[in-house]
């Protein structure tokens, strides 16, 4: 049975010492693209970043960090994504190589715009 993760530092705390650092890395890269009041929450089981709804979703995995900011950014960044492993809602970073910190901040960037005009229209 999978384990229960109730907040972000729970899920880092069960993870190994290197996969942790390339995890916490790749967190305070979404949190410094972020708005200052987006919270950490856990969604799906995994951290997740939650303003205006969910931002987006990470993973520690065996070979990559698994990264799932909705199928919307994976198309709008087709072009800068075409070198890593994609699904129609998830981004593959193999923990092999350096995080693309750059690209993953501006995808972050787009949802938050995203998660922005979906409040407007609603208003």
């Amino acid at each position: 049975m999978m384990k229960k993760f109730n907040t972000v530092d729970d899920y880092l705390s069960g993870l190994s010492k290197n996969t942790r650092a390339s995890l916490e890395k790749f967190r305070e890269t979404i949190r410094e693209a972020s708005p200052r009041e987006a919270e950490e929450v856990i969604h799906y089981n995994m951290p997740a970043l939650r303003w205006n709804g969910i931002l987006v979703r990470y993973a520690a995995f065996k070979s990559h960090i698994g990264f799932y900011p909705r199928a919307s950014a994976i198309i709008a960044f087709k072009e800068e994504l075409r070198n890593y492993r994609t699904s129609k809602g998830a981004i593959q970073f193999p923990v092999d190589r350096a995080i693309p910190t750059s690209l993953v901040k501006r995808i972050v960037r787009f949802r938050v715009k995203e998660n922005q005009r979906r409040v407007e229209r609603k208003s």
